[in-house]
C-alpha cells in the first residue's frame, strides 16, 4: 500500500531513486518564463521540493506542497520555515487526492509515476477539479516502462487517454531537455484545464 508509512520509510532509508537532486531543467526553463510571481501554484507528492526551493528563490510569493509523507513534511516545513512564515509557501501532510483549494498552476514533477496506475483517472479529475479555469498542469511524465514499481511508466498514448476530457494539450511531446539517465524517456506536458 502506497500509504504514509510506505513513504516515509523510503525518505527515512534514502530510497528515493527517482529524486535527481535539482530542479529538472525543462521545468526550470519552464518556470524562468513567468512573469506573474503571485499565481497560485500547487507541488502535489512534492518529494524533496528542488523545484519549490527553486521557485521560492526567484520569488515566487504563493507555492503550496503537499505530501503524504509526515515525515518529509517535517522535514520540508523546517528547510522551508523562512518561506512559510512570511506567508509565500504552504506544506501540508495530506492524501492529495482529499485536497481542496484552486490553483492557477500544478507541477507534476514524479508524482504520476508515483501513485498506484488504477488511479490515474482520478488523478486526471483532481488537477482539473483544483485548477482554476483555464489553469495549467505543466510537468514530466516518463515515457517508458518499469518493472514492478513505484514507480510506475507508460506512453505517451496511454497517458492521452486519461487527460483529454478534462484538458487541452497545448504541449504533449518528447522532453528535449532532460537530464541525461533520463534522455529520450520523459515527456514535457503543459495541459490546460478545460473548466469554464
Amino acid at each position: 500500500m502506497l500509504n504514509d508509512q510506505y513513504w516515509s520509510e523510503r525518505y527515512q532509508s534514502n530510497q528515493t531513486r527517482w529524486d535527481i537532486g535539482q530542479v529538472a531543467l525543462a521545468l526550470k526553463q519552464y518556470f524562468d518564463q513567468l512573469i506573474d510571481k503571485n499565481i497560485a501554484i500547487l507541488i502535489p507528492g512534492c518529494g524533496n521540493a528542488h523545484e519549490a526551493a527553486y521557485l521560492l528563490q526567484q520569488g515566487f510569493t504563493n507555492v503550496t506542497l503537499i505530501d503524504i509523507s509526515e515525515i518529509l513534511v517535517k522535514t520540508l516545513q523546517e528547510k522551508f520555515t523562512n518561506y512559510i512564515e512570511k506567508g509565500f509557501c504552504r506544506v501540508i501532510h495530506q492524501d492529495f487526492f482529499t485536497h481542496s483549494n484552486r490553483y492557477d498552476l500544478i507541477i507534476e514533477q514524479t508524482f504520476f509515476c508515483a501513485i498506484d496506475p488504477t488511479l490515474r483517472t482520478s488523478y486526471a479529475i483532481k488537477m482539473n477539479e483544483l485548477l482554476k479555469p483555464n489553469g495549467k498542469l505543466v510537468g514530466l511524465l516518463f515515457d517508458c516502462d518499469f518493472v514492478g514499481g513505484p514507480p510506475f511508466g507508460g506512453s505517451k498514448e496511454v497517458y492521452e487517454a486519461f487527460f483529454k476530457p478534462y484538458f487541452r494539450f497545448k504541449i504533449f511531446e518528447k522532453c528535449t531537455n532532460s537530464i541525461t539517465p533520463r534522455a529520450g524517456n520523459e515527456l514535457f506536458i503543459n495541459l490546460q484545464s478545460l473548466k469554464n
